[in-house]
């Protein structure tokens, strides 16, 4: 199936492009594409314009600093896989890079697409939200921070405004008393999770006074969930978590999955925490 009509603009100003997008209500931002062209090609999605945003100069940074990692809307995920610092400052970005598709989409999806798109499926959406992260995005009233947790409202819906463009998403680095671990279960590498999850654990010493965990591909939309000391872990997750049917996995197999993947991803971040304070 083609994709049905539509313009194509490509400008090469971030002001030209928020004046393409204000002009057509029916307009969409074109990044990495990987997402959205096979929506388009499967016609679940028609917008009337395209407004490719692969000229605008400066947004293709992966820049690290003692506060954390922030990510152009143009840098490529294998970009900011390959960032040695990237993976110092957050180890959670790597680890959950990885399982995100196949090299070659990894080669041409955008890290800030992915995080914008709002698919309850992807990996960066839970990141973001577990790290406490947010989306800098440019519109005709100037630039603003969306909050990770303000950001997503629904199924591939996010709190951003129609007239807005994504420019830039923060992952705070990890503190020295924390570690991260993460893990999900596909049918094949690459394929989407029927369901995984991102833990982060904080440590007072050898105490666990921190455990939260974001869960993607469970629900309809990215959940974190806090678990400091709960005895079952996978049981509490499920009181805060509705899972989803669809043709990957029943709802009763993704629950099945959240309480076994649950306690051992948060073991595996307290063993990442106590390693990284013993040096």
């Amino acid at each position: 199936m083609k994709p049905a009509p539509f313009a194509y603009v490509r400008p090469s100003t971030l002001s030209e492009a928020l004046t393409a997008l204000g002009e057509d209500p029916d307009a969409k931002v074109l990044a990495g594409g990987q997402s959205l062209l096979p929506l388009l090609s499967m016609r679940l999605a028609a917008p009337s314009r395209l407004v490719d945003i692969n000229g605008l100069p400066d947004l293709d940074h992966v820049t690290c600093t003692p506060a954390g990692v922030r990510v152009g809307a143009l840098a490529r995920h294998s970009a900011v896989l390959a960032s040695a610092e990237a993976a110092a400052s957050q180890p959670l970005l790597k680890m959950a890079l990885e399982h995100v598709a196949h090299a070659t989409i990894r080669n041409r999806g955008t890290t800030v697409g992915s995080v914008v798109h709002a698919d309850p499926a992807s990996e960066l959406p839970a990141v973001l939200m577990l790290l406490g992260g947010s989306v800098d995005v440019e519109g005709p009233s100037g630039r603003r921070t969306i909050a990770a947790d303000e950001l997503y409202v629904g199924p591939l819906e996010t709190s951003m405004r129609r007239d807005e463009i994504a420019v830039e998403a923060f992952f705070p680095a990890l503190v020295p008393s924390a570690g991260v671990a993460f893990e999900e279960i596909a049918r094949r590498q690459g394929d989407y999770a029927m369901a995984g999850l991102a833990a982060h654990v904080v440590l007072d010493g050898d105490r666990v006074v921190s455990a939260r965990a974001g869960f993607f591909s469970v629900c309809d939309q990215p959940t974190v969930v806090d678990l400091t000391g709960a005895d079952d872990p996978g049981a509490a997750a499920m009181a805060h978590l509705d899972p989803a049917a669809d043709i990957h996995a029943t709802a009763d197999y993704r629950a099945h999955l959240v309480r076994v993947l649950t306690p051992r991803v948060l073991a595996a971040a307290t063993e990442h925490a106590r390693g990284r304070a013993h040096g």
